[in-house]
């Protein structure tokens, strides 16, 4: 063949290499074949590549750490349209998760995250999939596609690192087991529970329904503009032992949004930076980013005092401005919720009235309350608002739900003592009940069971008890430990005390001591007592009832008397140099009747509590109970009224 018949056959050539390249990316993109015999959710993790990444350490090692890539599909080829999707990925190799397309971590976590312990993904922006028979196929409102990059350790090529499992974590339907489709990708195909009342609906006509939680945000959107909404957020407390105090919320704007102006609550940082040097201030040239108020990508927001309440440019919004506090409706219904509002512009491409995204990886927090966990926003019926003279509905309304949780390592803010009228000792918190810091100036063991105590030792600070932990050891024939256990380091303590016992009821002493320099307004506590709240009667010093609707109800609830509902902050004695600080504290008797509850044994553990909260927070509690020995007894007349003497001294 000459060059003239190469330059013939030459475009012939490009055309078919062309077509060949067209025909390989195809294939490369499409789908397993798995999908097509799916009538159901059809979810596929493939891995795409990876490479070792700096540092590199020696051949095998399990610290290696190597770069990842691969995709996640979710796919519905079911009858009813899947919304607000959620997929769980069983990641197995410590993945340290850096990027993710189309989607969020479900928990709320920003990324880049540690996710090595597996993790859930829920969809943005798209968040619903259609059916084909309502798109007529179109699977480009049928499927999303998530791109996923991160480092993973330990698996080097040609082995590769696969989750352990992929599922389906929407309610009313079951996944199997995965397959594998070769060595790089997992596949599973997930059906309609036919026993289950799913909550997939048609987004045409309906939404899912409300969430539920401990806490529930409400993000409605009340106005919108082609460039700017308005927005109304509201936290509801749902827990009946769950508050907040201080609260702090956060979340990330994932579309470049921005907030103008705020009512009923304030960000904790007023900075424009990130809009006048970003794509906002190029593009609204025009609007002076001085009025502007808050421009971060991850704004944190607080409540305001209640002196703003009626202030007619940052209150007037019901619910709003008491400094943090949102109390269980157990305790205050009308103090339950917070409100605010506020103003965001939006930026391109999604300047149109009908372009409404909410944020995404919410978060909520405050001093001495619970820790929540909160999942995506998932989008509910309009919400609609008491007006006269006709009620309106919010624009678009999505709901986070918030869960209370105890994070893995994390320890309590608060613990209790026990002791009885028939023994001499207090049981005192644990060691390291709320967690040991280490001090190069001070040695303790934080493995040692913490040493008996007198009486009188729970009204002095941990650092002063030595001398009277180590006399009341020898005066008991107790071997001290060399070194001593280290403290409980909790902000409250609280001691339980078994006052009385006799044939027809029995009584207890609730005491409770603020170590902290926080004085705590409008407190609340809980005890459960599995065997013996049935019994339960009245108390004498403290609001108390015993609260419907827990498990077994068996919990009483208690809180301070009208005027007297502050646990203050410790203080400073008179004289500092020779006294130690004094705490601030809260007694109460509580009486207790047996009619309900027979052959209840108060003095072999029924009459403690299985457990104790403050202010939400789960308290530690000692692992034994006061002994019933002869001696004890012989000298519980006069350890009962010495202990009665002593903390009602300080009441």
């Amino acid at each position: 063949m000459g060059i003239a018949d190469l330059c013939i056959f030459r475009p012939l050539l490009l055309f078919f290499f062309a077509i060949s390249l067209r025909i390989s990316v195809a294939q490369s993109v499409a789908p397993s074949p798995a999908a097509d015999v799916c009538n159901g959710i059809y979810l596929s993790y493939q891995y795409t590549g990876g490479n070792i990444i700096p540092p590199h350490l020696a051949t095998g090692s399990p610290t290696q750490a190597f770069k990842f890539q691969s995709t996640l599909t979710v796919l519905n080829n079911g009858l009813v349209d899947l919304n607000s999707w959620q997929v769980f990925v069983g990641f197995q190799h410590n993945e340290y998760l850096v990027s993710a397309s189309n989607a969020v971590l479900a928990d709320g976590t920003s990324l880049p995250a540690n996710v090595g312990n597996g993790t859930v993904f829920a969809g943005f922006p798209t968040t619903d999939l259609m059916t084909a028979i309502e798109t007529a196929g179109d699977v480009n409102q049928m499927e999303v596609i998530v791109d996923l990059v991160g480092t993973q350790f330990g698996v080097a090529s040609p082995s590769v690192p696969m989750p352990s499992n992929i599922s389906l974590v929407n309610t009313g339907f079951i996944c199997p087991q995965p397959t594998m489709q070769g060595s790089s990708e997992m596949t599973v195909c997930c059906i309609q529970d036919p026993n289950s009342k799913t909550n997939v609906t048609s987004l045409a006509t309906s939404f899912l329904p409300p969430q539920t939680g401990d806490v529930v945000i409400t993000y409605d959107i009340i106005r919108t503009y082609v460039s700017n909404y308005a927005a109304q957020v509201t936290i509801s407390n749902n827990a009946a032992l769950g508050r907040l105090d201080y609260w702090m919320l956060s979340w990330d704007w994932m579309r470049g949004e921005f907030i103008a102006s705020m009512r009923g609550a304030t960000p904790t940082v007023d900075d424009t930076s990130e809009c006048l040097f970003g794509p906002q201030g190029a593009y609204y040239q025009d609007l002076d980013f001085s009025t502007i108020l808050n421009c971060q990508t991850r704004p944190t927001i607080v409540d305001l005092p209640l002196s703003y309440t009626n202030d007619t440019n940052l209150g007037m919004i019901p619910y709003c401005c008491r400094n943090g506090s949102i109390l269980p409706s157990t305790m205050n219904p009308g103090e339950s919720k917070s409100v605010f509002t506020m103003q965001v512009y939006k930026m391109p491409p999604d300047l149109n009235r009908t372009k409404l995204y909410p944020p995404q990886n919410w978060m909520i927090n405050g001093t001495f309350s619970p820790v929540y966990q909160c999942g995506p926003p998932v989008r509910v019926s309009p919400s609609e608002f008491i007006g006269y003279p006709a009620n309106t509905t919010a624009v678009a309304s999505w709901q986070v739900g918030c869960n209370i949780t105890q994070p893995k390592g994390s320890a309590p803010k608060c613990c209790v003592s026990f002791s009885a009228y028939y023994n001499d000792s207090v049981i005192p918190c644990p060691t390291c009940a709320c967690g040991c810091q280490s001090n190069p100036s001070n040695t303790c063991s934080t493995t040692t069971p913490a040493l008996l105590l007198p009486s009188n030792a729970l009204l002095v600070p941990f650092a002063n008890r030595t001398n009277l932990a180590t006399a009341w050891a020898g005066i008991n024939h107790q071997t001290l430990p060399n070194p001593l256990p280290c403290g409980d380091n909790c902000g409250v303590s609280i001691n339980w005390h078994l006052y009385t016992d006799y044939t027809t009821g029995w009584s207890a002493r609730i005491t409770l001591f603020n170590w902290g320099g926080t004085t705590f307004a409008n407190w609340f506590a809980a005890v459960e007592l599995d065997k013996a709240a049935a019994g339960f009667q009245q108390m004498y010093s403290f609001n108390g009832s015993l609260l419907n609707g827990t498990t077994n109800n068996n919990t009483i609830f208690m809180q301070g008397l009208a005027g007297l509902n502050y646990l203050v902050a410790e203080a400073d004695a008179t004289n500092p140099q020779t006294n130690p600080p004094v705490p601030g504290k809260q007694q109460s008797v509580i009486s207790f009747t047996k009619a309900p509850t027979p052959g209840i044994n108060v003095a072999a553990g029924d009459g403690f509590p299985t457990k104790v909260y403050f202010n939400g927070d789960e308290c530690m509690l000692p692992t034994i109970f006061p002994s019933k020995g002869d001696r004890m007894v012989a000298a519980s007349g006069f350890s009962s009224f010495l202990l009665a003497v002593v903390l009602l001294i300080f009441v």
